[in-house]
């Protein structure tokens, strides 16, 4: 048997895999009904096993007996790997693997235990996500068949290496001399490890005693030894032989020898000396490296006769090949003469970003349902893009199911527990209501009460001043419900025994976080399992992805004991992010029967009537490879392990055998994320050889304008006019208060939306203290002072208390604290340098007075009392204060309308007296004056006001003009002028729509009639 020539044949690219290996093989071996079921077929995975079964069902007819499929797993692409062969005899036992998050544990725990000498220790969840990698290294040592005494061989070669190359290589020889110690311990063996010996026995059983059946490997690209030892092992069969995918047989000899020279040693079998630097990241270069280490020559490889209803155009085959030249040979690609047939069914759409491309994929996956039989699939490595285009089809109540599956963090359980882990580990408001908000939490008939009291809790939290923490959330509940003018007065007293329940339930389950010290892991998982069973009951642990995640759990718990003995509450919520994205939840079958979307490894030997391949920019397909934080890449290669490249080969090998296909539609978007996005290499090289593609189109629309199009409401083509709403009389204020007069001589929009529809902008959730909250705090320390008497003692408890307020974080304080104490301390050496002169009466005094039928109402900051018994009236501006020249525009009439609620009703207690003062104090330093403060009286010459009583007096004219226009009157609320108006409403009045064209209509048509 071993100078019989191996049998290796190979399907061209542009076929159907699946379809021509199942027409090949009826055609063979369909002797009868039992013909096929005497044979095996192996196959690389589970995905490639339905893909092949499903073949055999389209082309078995009347019906038949399939083959015995078994599948080998690829360990370094992270499958599952295991081997149906044959019976195993328990004499021969192999240890079984071990848990892969047992695995895990224990790897990191190691590297917390065994430090270099001189070296930094790592600890915790560093200690847990390093584990993945080292993990990674331990397979592909494994994979590659390199004993770890190899790491010795190449110490004397690290000297050219950067220092922490050299760290981390002298960590890495520690740590694989110490693990198949640790791991015997255990009974157990790497999962790479079992893998081998599983191939290796079978390999040899088969050469000792070759199986009566026929047995085919089909589909299997991996080229580790032992999976090439087995393939070679079938080759040699009488009634063995093995089927590649896409082998370019027409591919010119030099091309082929310029992928990288592979020479078997038979000193070393297995091993492969290199000369050059091989072309890793050519489609065909692992398949050139397979080959090698079968002992298959090339020539060797017969083409596969069989064909399908499923296949592409031939032409596709030649031109994928010159697609994917050497960079020394595209030269070629001037030589090619015409390649239209190589390119016929092919079509382009460039999306303006990633949500519109998801959308367009959608669409034309949704297009070909309209004809009965046709199917589409989507072929992405992009997850993200996938899960878009789920959502979108979603939209037409079409489901397809994503089976390259999901990971376990983007599920709602999954989602669920990084949220509560991230709360857990640093309490923020957003995090809290986001939480609390959860669809899982509270599902079933008390939902809607449940949601009715977060609502009110998201109220409450709103604005700054807000202390981190249980208590401080508690404390602002209470304070909002003293407080009868707060706006969130009736929400805080709603929901005061509801958060009692939720501190008490939640709080209590969290308490291994609150103390913010290194805690063991497993205590901190205890905690999130019960907060999650007071949050959620058992609808964390239903359905698929609670399951998956349930499992989790029991693994983790079953791991106690191994893994870091402590970890910082604020690292694990990454660390448990870092262990759900690896765990990934493929949904159950019940999608629509004809629409797909496959990750790379799914669409292999697969294939669709419309394949679309979707994603293709340059970090997406390929994807961006990560670094190996252990092994630099000059040592990979003195190893003989793969360059990170060989996965960029594997995707473009992916992408040729996509690409091949009857119909294909190539798609990427022009950003992603919101980011300008780079067209992937595929892409470059497809546009520099084959020129433009033709435009994807849905009948005569173009895709790209149709999925632009989707989300614009029927309609909507002519931009908004400007607004001029005119309520009726009974809908207008018979109220007013002294800065709304201000606020409706700037801007009447802003007035409309805020006193008759009663709009407000909510204050976001955990902001910090900003310019706003300093000015209510600054407001509250003088009128704190004042009450406590003016006093230089006084002044010092309240600046201390100031400088203690809990809801100031440490950039709170070094920015502002440092900018207000002066200015603080200015007013206060203001206030007793004047005392003989005049002297604060009264603060925060309210009042008001009925004015022409509207009823008035105002508050003073301050108002002081001078020696000829006068008063003088102080409003503070922690920003800048408003000009004399506004006042005398009727742009600010505030001090004077408190003027005249003074004079002619008393403000507060204070019985009615001439104003003959109206002052703003400016609270900030003025730099170019070099002063903590400013004091602004409005005084001045025409056209501002010259005297107090003429301030009194201009106010009443903007109040009487304002009252009879839009308060008793029938005048629309138009927007204000660009420099004298509110923002808050801008969105809602639709400004960008309108803004400028109508001015620049006015000045065309002036300047006509000129």
């Amino acid at each position: 048997m071993a100078d019989a020539k191996p049998t290796v044949f190979s399907i061209p690219v542009q076929r159907a895999f699946a379809d021509a290996l199942a027409a090949g093989l009826i055609a063979r071996y369909a002797d009868g009904a039992l013909g096929l079921a005497q044979g095996l077929i192996v196959l690389p995975s589970n995905r490639a096993r339905s893909a092949v079964q499903a073949a055999f069902v389209r082309a078995g007819g009347t019906g038949l007996l399939m083959p015995r499929l078994a599948v080998i797993g690829d360990a370094d692409l992270d499958e599952s790997v295991a081997l149906a062969l044959d019976p195993i005899d328990e004499s021969d036992a192999i240890p079984p693997a071990i848990d892969a998050l047992k695995r895990r544990l224990m790897l990191a725990g190691l590297i917390e235990k065994h430090n270099p000498a001189g070296e930094e220790p790592i600890t915790g969840a560093a200690a847990f996500q390093l584990a993945e990698g080292l993990g990674r290294v331990i397979d592909q040592l494994h994979y590659e068949e390199i004993a770890p005494a190899r790491l010795a061989d190449i110490e004397s070669a690290l000297g050219d290496l950067a220092g922490h190359w050299q760290a981390s290589w002298r960590r890495l020889s520690l740590l694989v001399d110490q693990w198949p110690k640790l791991l015997a311990a255990t009974g157990h063996i790497d999962r790479a490890d079992r893998r081998n010996r599983l191939l290796g026995r079978v390999s040899s059983g088969w050469r000792v005693a070759p199986p009566a059946r026929f047995v085919v490997a089909a589909g299997v690209t991996t080229a580790a030894p032992a999976i090439a030892r087995l393939l070679r092992t079938v080759a040699d069969l009488t009634e063995g032989m093995v089927v590649l995918p896409g082998l370019d047989l027409g591919m010119a000899g030099e091309e082929w020898d310029a992928l990288g020279p592979v020479k078997a040693d038979p000193d070393k079998p297995g091993a492969e000396q290199f000369g050059e630097r091989p072309l890793e990241t050519h489609p065909q270069y692992h398949l050139k490296l397979l080959l090698g280490r079968m002992g298959v020559s090339r020539d060797e490889v017969q083409a596969w006769d069989a064909t399908s209803p499923f296949d592409g155009p031939d032409a596709r085959a030649p031109f994928t090949s010159l697609l994917f030249a050497p960079a020394a040979y595209t030269a070629r690609w001037q030589r090619a003469g015409d390649l239209s047939p190589g390119i016929a069914g092919v079509t382009a759409a460039v999306f303006a970003d990633d949500g519109q491309e998801a959308q367009g994929i959608a669409l034309m996956m949704r297009h070909a349902l309209e004809t009965p039989t046709r199917t589409a699939a989507l072929v992405t490595p992009d997850r993200a893009l996938a899960t878009r285009v789920a959502a979108a089809l979603a939209r037409w109540d079409i489901s397809v199911d994503d089976s390259a599956g999901q990971p376990l963090g983007q599920t709602p359980p999954g989602a669920l527990l990084l949220a509560l882990a991230e709360f857990a580990a640093a309490f923020d408001p957003v995090r809290l209501v986001a939480l609390l908000g959860h669809p899982l939490v509270r599902a079933g008939e008390a939902r809607l009460g449940w949601l009715d009291q977060v609502r009110r809790l998201d109220l409450v939290l709103r604005g700054p001043g807000l202390v981190p923490g249980w208590d401080g959330v508690t404390a602002r509940i209470a304070e909002r419900a003293d407080d009868s003018k707060s706006r969130g007065h009736a929400e805080a007293e709603a929901i005061g025994d509801w958060w009692g329940d939720v501190a008490a339930g939640l709080g209590t389950a969290l308490a291994p976080f609150a103390a913010g010290v290194p805690t063991p892991p497993s205590a901190l998982l205890g905690a999130l399992q019960a907060a999650l069973g007071w949050l959620t009951g058992e609808g964390a642990w239903t359905g698929h992805a609670g399951r998956a995640l349930s499992e989790l759990f029991d693994r983790w718990a079953l791991a106690k004991g191994d893994g870091p003995a402590l970890v910082a509450p604020a690292d694990f919520p990454a660390m448990l992010a870092d262990l759900l994205s690896g765990e990934s939840v493929r949904p159950p079958y019940g999608g629509h029967p004809r629409l797909f979307i496959w990750g790379l490894l799914e669409a292999r030997l697969q294939r669709a009537d419309v394949m679309i391949l979707g994603g293709l920019d340059e970090g997406r397909w390929p994807q961006q490879q990560s670094p190996d934080p252990w092994l630099a890449p000059g040592i990979r290669r003195m190893l003989g392990l793969a360059a990170p490249e060989r996965q960029q080969g594997a995707a473009a090998h992916d992408f040729a055998g996509a690409f091949a296909a009857r119909e294909v539609v190539v798609t990427r978007a022009q950003r992603s994320g919101g980011d300008p996005a780079v067209a992937s290499r595929f892409w470059l090289r497809l546009a520099a050889l084959a020129g433009e593609l033709p435009e994807a189109r849905l009948g005569e629309q173009s895709v790209m304008a149709l999925s632009a199009m989707l989300d614009v409401p029927p309609g909507v083509s002519a931009p908004a006019e400007k607004p001029h709403p005119a309520p009726p009389l009974a809908a207008r204020p018979d109220q007013i208060s002294v800065t709304g007069v201000d606020q409706l001589a700037r801007d009447p929009f802003a007035f409309y939306a805020a006193k008759i529809l009663r709009l407000s902008e909510l204050d976001p959730l955990s902001s910090g203290p900003d310019a706003k909250w300093f000015g209510i705090r600054v407001h509250k320390f003088l009128q704190d002072w004042q009450t406590a008497g003016l006093t230089e003692a006084a002044f010092d408890v309240e600046l201390a208390a100031l400088r203690s307020d809990p809801a100031l974080d440490s950039l709170a304080s070094a920015f502002w604290l440092p900018r207000i104490e002066p200015s603080l301390r200015w007013a206060a050496e203001r206030v007793w340098a004047s005392r003989d002169e005049r002297w604060p009466v009264a603060n925060e005094v309210r009042g008001e007075r009925i004015v022409g039928g509207i009823l008035l109402f105002g508050t003073a900051d301050r108002v002081d009392q001078t020696a000829d018994g006068t008063l003088a009236i102080v409003d503070y501006k922690t920003g800048a204060a408003p000009s004399g020249k506004s006042t005398g525009e009727g742009l600010n009439s505030q001090l004077g309308l408190l003027g005249l609620l003074a004079q002619e009703a008393g403000l507060g207690d204070l019985a009615p007296e001439i104003v003959d003062a109206f002052e703003y104090w400016e609270l900030k330093r003025d730099r170019k004056k070099d002063v903590d403060g400013a004091v602004k009286a409005i005084r001045g010459q025409k056209p501002k006001p010259a005297t107090a009583a003429a301030v009194v007096e201009r106010a009443c004219e903007v109040l009487a003009d304002l009252s009879a226009r839009y308060l008793l009157g029938q005048e629309p609320f138009v927007p204000g002028d660009t420099g004298k108006r509110y923002a808050d409403f801008d969105h809602l009045m639709r400004r960008d729509e309108w803004f400028g064209r109508g001015d620049a209509d006015d000045r065309a048509a002036e300047a006509g009639a000129a």
